[in-house]
């Protein structure tokens, strides 16, 4: 079961984002709901799409960077023939082919062998509507002024591109890649290399990590539970420690938990086991079975370092509104 604190939550819960929505709006309605103000999103997912949003309660927030880092999947909708101002379809139309030139350039042939040309390492431009910086300001806020910049391309990795279903002018991708990747740029630059453009209708999440929809609550669901007993959400929170589950495993004597909770150097003569696994990831645990930390093995020192510390007395009270 999920650690609970003073009436409050710790660990992970993942959210099934509505369409037009931010990340930080759904942050702050869940807020209100569980009545916490320690929540924290784990990577922006556009108003438009839907899907996973892994949110962090409690101490989990500082689990946020590692998710982030985790590759994602997503089902997204291209309409092949348009281009916009926002590379999906909520912008404004710049270009729009004549009637019947999709069908007549495009083939389930020529889709199939460009799409193979965006997979593996690849370079990508970010788009004007983005939460990307430039001279200190956003550059969403700089399109909405009619500002373009020039923006450095990024590397990212498209493992996976497959072509799930194609009705032209649309086509729906499965597309698997990793942090950083903007689907709406690669609907556009899919539509480009076919020749007449295209822009992404509709994108859904399906997975972050190993969060996917299955494990998902919309937030009408946890309103519900909330409403009628607030106790049943801990049947929908995935503890921090599990997130680390391919870790090893060590537990703290008693005696020795106060290096444990000043996040000192730990030894094996610390642990019930009496051994440090020689990992760069080893959950540690006090003897009654709560997860504190994730620590790492440094050989030359015979000693685990601390990586992140999860388990503190001092935030308790911080979590309470």
């Amino acid at each position: 079961m999920a650690e609970r604190i003073e009436n409050h939550y710790c660990g992970m819960l993942v959210i099934r984002k509505e369409q037009g929505f931010t990340s930080s709006d759904v942050v702050a309605k869940l807020r209100g709901i569980v009545h916490m103000r320690r929540i924290g999103h784990t990577g922006t997912l556009d108003p438009m799409a839907e899907g996973v949003l892994p949110v962090c309660l409690g101490n989990a927030t500082k689990l946020a960077e590692l998710i982030a880092d985790r590759d994602k999947e997503y089902l997204a909708r291209l309409r092949l023939g348009v281009t916009t101002d926002t590379q999906d379809m909520t912008g404004t139309i710049l270009t729009q082919a004549e009637e019947g030139r999709v069908e007549k350039l495009v083939t389930e042939e020529k889709l199939r062998e460009t799409a193979q040309q965006f997979t593996g390492e690849i370079d990508q431009i970010p788009p004007m509507y983005s939460a990307v910086w430039s001279n200190g300001r956003r550059l969403y806020e700089l399109a909405r002024e009619g500002i373009e910049v020039e923006r450095k391309p990024r590397r990212i990795t498209i493992s996976e591109l497959e072509l799930v279903e194609t009705r032209l002018p649309f086509v729906t991708l499965r597309v698997v890649c990793s942090k950083g990747t903007y689907i709406r740029t690669l609907c556009e630059d899919l539509g480009n290399a076919l020749g007449v453009g295209g822009a992404m209708e509709h994108l859904l999440r399906t997975r972050v990590g190993v969060f996917d929809l299955e494990d998902a609550l919309t937030l009408g669901e946890v309103q519900q539970i909330m409403d009628s007993d607030p106790r049943q959400l801990d049947r929908h929170i995935i503890p921090v420690d599990s997130f680390f589950r391919e870790a090893p495993a060590v537990h703290i004597l008693s005696e020795n938990m106060k290096y444990l909770r000043n996040g000192n150097a730990l030894s094996a003569a610390n642990t019930v086991e009496k051994l440090l696994p020689k990992e760069d990831r080893i959950r540690v645990y006090d003897e009654e079975g709560t997860f504190y930390a994730l620590y790492r093995y440094v050989p030359g020192r015979k000693r685990a370092l601390p990586v992140k510390m999860f388990h503190d007395t001092d935030s308790r009270e911080n979590d309470r509104k």
